[in-house]
């Protein structure tokens, strides 16, 4: 059972990005003291919900600053990115990590980047083909492109992966067209916290008939997310993150800019920020192994992030970090081992 920490460099009030970029670093490497296996970064645009644009590009730093623990792009956002130039950083940090680099990509949504990065038409109609494209350069070798989305001469992809057959790539899945798709590509899926336990279920049984009915054996390795804020009670824990979570919600949802169809609804952050201590680990320690041990065992991932920024202050979010892996992380490791997961 693989246990991670979640990393959007949330942009909570009163923090400046310098600060909140340095807390997501000592975030990861406090992750790393702490016994997670791994830590993901998100990708953001021209927002306060995430203060960090390019999720690679952190992630990369974040490798030189660690020695043992995973660090992904949850996600890179395919959209607004060329495929080929994706897989080439890719593979670079597969090289010099030996290893430890995960890259998940996603669609994204149709917000102003597609419109700033000139890259709707994509969004739209390309997808399947770049993600095809990043699955075939990110193997290295040579490749070349003749679809009506890309196309070029064949070239050399250097370097080549250190893991191979490549490093691995998992699909974020938020719709049944993405779900199909990871499904026919043979993909790990990333599921998101915005679902209970119980959806990320059904979401990976559907996978699971999408990928039979596509002719494709089993796929393993998918990812599910969760929120994790541990206190000396329950109570204690909700308390925190409802005064904390709508802080950044509030701004950082609003800053979700839609390019046709105006705004759109957007989630009330108190009414989210209650959703998801009610759906995820928020209490004692016992709370969060029993939430996060019935996770794992309901959904069957092979893996679970956790967002682990919820309360803010960045020497909380250590606190939080180190306790979870004192008081949390061994409980539940030892729940699925017993359970034989």
């Amino acid at each position: 059972m693989r246990i991670g920490a979640f990393l959007p460099a949330a942009g909570f009030p009163g923090q400046d990005h310098t600060q909140t970029l340095e807390a997501a670093v000592a975030a990861a490497r406090a992750a790393e003291d702490a016994g997670f296996d791994s830590v993901w970064f998100a990708e953001h645009h021209f927002m306060s919900y995430g203060v960090c644009p390019s999720a690679i590009t952190l992630a990369a730093f974040v490798l030189g600053r660690t020695e043992r623990i995973s660090v992904g792009t949850a996600v890179s956002v395919l959209s607004t990115a060329h495929p080929v130039a994706l897989a080439e950083q890719a593979a670079l940090l597969d090289q010099v990590s030996a290893g430890r680099f995960r890259l998940g990509v996603g669609r994204g949504q149709p917000l102003v980047d597609l419109e700033v990065f000139g890259t709707l038409d994509r969004y739209e109609q390309g997808h399947a083909d770049a993600l095809d494209l990043l699955l075939a350069a990110v193997r290295g070798g040579r490749v070349r492109a003749d679809g009506p989305v890309f196309g070029f001469r064949e070239v050399e992809v250097v370097p080549g992966p250190r893991t191979l057959p490549r490093p691995d790539v998992l699909l974020a899945a938020t719709s049944e067209a993405s779900l199909g798709l990871a499904a026919e590509r043979g993909l790990p899926v990333l599921l998101g916290m915005h679902q209970r336990p119980q959806e990320q279920a059904a979401a990976l049984e559907r996978y699971a008939e999408l990928r039979e009915r596509a002719g494709g054996g089993p796929v393993g390795g998918h990812v599910a997310a969760s929120v994790a804020h541990v206190a000396d009670t329950r109570e204690e824990a909700r308390k925190a993150l409802l005064e904390s979570l709508p802080r950044w919600l509030g701004p950082g949802l609003a800053g979700y800019r839609r390019i046709r169809g105006g705004e759109g609804p957007r989630r009330d952050p108190d009414a989210y920020a209650a959703f998801l201590c009610d759906a995820h680990a928020v209490g004692s320690p016992e709370d969060c192994v029993r939430r996060l041990s019935e996770q794992a065992a309901v959904t069957g991932a092979e893996e679970l992030i956790l967002l682990v920024e919820g309360v803010g202050a960045a020497d909380a979010v250590r606190r939080n970090i180190a306790r979870l892996g004192d008081e949390v992380l061994p409980g539940v490791r030892a729940a699925r081992s017993r359970a034989g997961g």
